[in-house]
């Protein structure tokens, strides 16, 4: 199973991708706290590569309506 560190990596990882992708969202965006919490879910299901939860990350964080957030 993969430690807290490596789920910290994985929240960070995503979220430089995104925004690198999305330059409008700010770092302090409320999204970064839900992928924090759609990924400690991924990984309390026992998703444990870094990576894997990556991919799962940037799909979430993509799914997410423009203005909910």
């Amino acid at each position: 199973m993969v430690d807290e560190a490596a789920l910290r990596r994985a929240v960070d990882t995503t979220w430089s991708l995104y925004r690198a992708k999305q330059r409008d969202v700010d770092a302090a965006d409320s999204r970064r706290c839900l992928l924090q919490r759609h990924l400690r879910g991924r990984w309390e299901a026992r998703v444990s590569e870094v990576e894997e939860l990556t991919g799962f990350g940037l799909a979430y964080l993509n799914s997410l309506p423009k203005d909910e957030c």
